[in-house]
């Protein structure tokens, strides 16, 4: 059976190897790969139970002390949280936000499908101090790294992003129409939607396009159609009143509340009403006639008024 190698044996394995160079120096550490091999040693599988032994608590503080001066990177997820978190800088120092697309890339990294996976569920770790620790790094760079959290989308903030950029530079709110890109977006087409649909905003939205200059499309004047509907309205109070009339002359001739669908009841000043379609109409609209209607339907004798 294999015995662990020592960490001094570990150097001198090192520096003969020529196949699978590990380097010990500044800023890179002891991050090998579970599955491993120096020679015909699984050193990728030693140095996880070295990490298991220090979790535990289980290992000499003389074997962590030399394991930590080659380099030992004792949390692996961490580290590549840390380098992922530089390529997200990066990306920020030049989009002037982490609203990335998910095929952003910078540094050689995927940033974008990175802080996708962030911004999901548990995507910080399952440590709540951990996962707090890496929320305020973020934040760090961007306060709005995770737009869900504010009630919009990734893509919204990227296009903000984008006009508050071109606004920046010299852009005229009255310039930037459908075609106007920024980083590939276009961001003339998004402000077009966003002015449309101003009510569908949240008010943090609608405030911070409010300082950028943008106001909601001016709603159209609406007064004649008020004016038509009131007509309206007033025509058919005048062809209700017609019909109690109607019906009231009706009764008192036959004494009875039964009419005829084709009935047609002349008026004394020579209107006609066809009092049959009337009553059924009424009924069948009932549930929106006023009380008013009701109640001098109902003084007619109708029990379904």
């Amino acid at each position: 059976m294999d015995q662990p190698v020592s960490p001094r044996r570990l150097t001198k394995r090192h520096h003969r190897s020529s196949q699978h160079r590990i380097v010990f120096s500044s800023g890179t550490g002891l991050d090998v790969p579970y599955d491993h091999q120096e020679g015909a040693y699984p050193l990728g599988r030693w140095l996880s139970d070295q990490r298991r032994a220090y979790r535990a608590g289980t290992m000499p503080s003389t074997r962590a002390d030399e394991l930590e001066e080659l380099g030992m990177i004792w949390d692996t997820a961490d580290t590549a949280f840390t380098e992922n978190l530089a390529a997200a800088r990066a990306y920020h120092a030049q989009a002037r936000t982490l609203a990335a697309p998910r095929h952003a890339t910078a540094l050689d990294k995927p940033v974008g499908q990175w802080l996708t996976n962030l911004r999901r569920p548990s995507g910080l770790g399952k440590d709540p101090e951990r996962a707090q620790r890496r929320a305020e790094q973020l934040a760090a760079i961007d306060p709005d790294w995770n737009p869900g959290a504010l009630g919009w989308t990734v893509d919204w903030q990227r296009h903000y992003t984008g006009l508050a950029a071109l606004l920046a530079g010299g852009a005229g709110l009255e310039e930037i129409v459908p075609g106007v890109t920024h980083r590939g977006d276009d961001i003339g087409r998004w402000l077009t939607r966003q002015v449309r649909d101003w009510t569908r905003l949240n008010p943090e939205q609608q405030h911070r396009l409010n300082e950028l200059g943008v106001k909601p499309a001016a709603q159209p004047h609406k007064a004649p159609a008020r004016a038509n509907a009131k007509a309206g309205a007033a025509k058919g109070s005048d062809a209700f009143t017609r019909g109690v009339a109607a019906l009231a002359q009706y009764i008192a001739r036959e004494g009875k509340t039964v009419v005829g669908r084709q009935h047609v009841e002349v008026l004394p000043d020579g209107t006609t009403v066809r009092l049959g379609i009337f009553l059924t109409n009424q009924k069948t609209r009932r549930h929106r006639l006023t009380d008013h209607q009701l109640a001098a339907l109902a003084n007619l004798g109708l029990e379904w008024a």
